[in-house]
């Protein structure tokens, strides 16, 4: 998998916030607004999500503890925490960080905190919060990087594969996930029979309104629904729920991490919404 054109726009984002000689997290997101940099995830690729998103993460912890310039530093962070929260992935991918690149992280922080740039602290106390870091021991940032990448999804993908099976192994409970509970039901048909029960009784009762009076039995046609709709909404309703276990999970209907694409409007709003929100919490 290339990866080198995403991590050349990384770079020229990163150069153009430093052109501004800026080191607020505002005049970063307008750098990032202008670019439209949400729609570097629509080039995404559809197999190793994984890899993919390490790769990004580790171009940009790349950035931030390099002996460049302050601005270029804070860029490289603040890139990072945006492609955290913009990347369309359900559930979402953690920022694999060593021991070493945490002990640079936490001299940046104090670095950064002495020339007056405070936002940085709270920023990496909200990342930490939220728990957007995987901590380990194996520093990636060698030669040897993208395979060692390769190596630690390929086994996140095996412990997954591994946690399904036990989960469902000798259960029912694959089988309810995936229960399509309108066939269970032959909804179909209970629809039609409760559509021509409803007609029958109708005519039955017209029938006899015209010689005997009716009007005590009348209340029979005012049920509110037929045993159908009432059918059809339970249907509807356990659907809804399979759909948010679905979506909360990350788990598709093969069993398989879900990878959860947006429409053009939806990154623009998740964009929008993620940076106003960050921008009233620690500025």
């Amino acid at each position: 998998m290339d990866v080198a054109p995403f991590k050349l726009d990384i770079d020229e984002l990163i150069a153009d916030y430093a052109k501004e000689n800026s080191t607020s997290l505002a005049d970063f997101r307008r750098v990032w607004k202008a670019k439209k940099f949400s729609y570097l995830y629509e080039g995404r690729p559809k197999t190793n999500s994984g890899f993919f998103m390490q790769s990004l993460f580790l171009h940009c912890i790349g950035h931030f503890t390099s002996q460049s310039s302050l601005q270029q530093r804070l860029a490289g962070l603040y890139c990072l925490y945006c492609l955290y929260e913009c990347k369309p992935y359900k559930p979402q991918f953690k920022i694999y960080l060593s021991l070493e690149e945490c002990r640079q992280l936490k001299d940046f922080v104090v670095m950064v905190k002495q020339n007056g740039v405070h936002l940085v602290p709270a920023l990496v106390k909200r990342m930490l919060d939220k728990g957007m870091f995987l901590f380990g021991y194996m520093n990636l940032l060698d030669d040897d990087s993208e395979k060692q990448i390769e190596e630690l999804t390929a086994l996140q993908n095996k412990r997954v594969r591994f946690a399904c099976d036990k989960l469902f192994a000798n259960t029912q409970a694959e089988s309810y996930m995936h229960m399509d509970l309108g066939a269970e039901f032959e909804l179909g048909s209970i629809k039609k029979l409760s559509k021509e029960y409803g007609e029958a009784k109708e005519l039955a009762l017209a029938k006899a309104g015209q010689t005997v009076d009716i009007e005590d039995a009348k209340h029979i046609l005012q049920s509110d629904k037929l045993l159908g709709d009432k059918i059809d909404e339970v249907v509807k309703e356990w659907d809804a729920q399979k759909e948010e276990f679905y979506e909360r999970t990350g788990l598709s209907r093969g069993n398989e991490l879900a990878v959860i694409d947006n429409d053009e409007s939806g990154v623009q709003h998740q964009e929008y919404d993620d940076f106003d929100e960050l921008t009233q919490l620690l500025e």
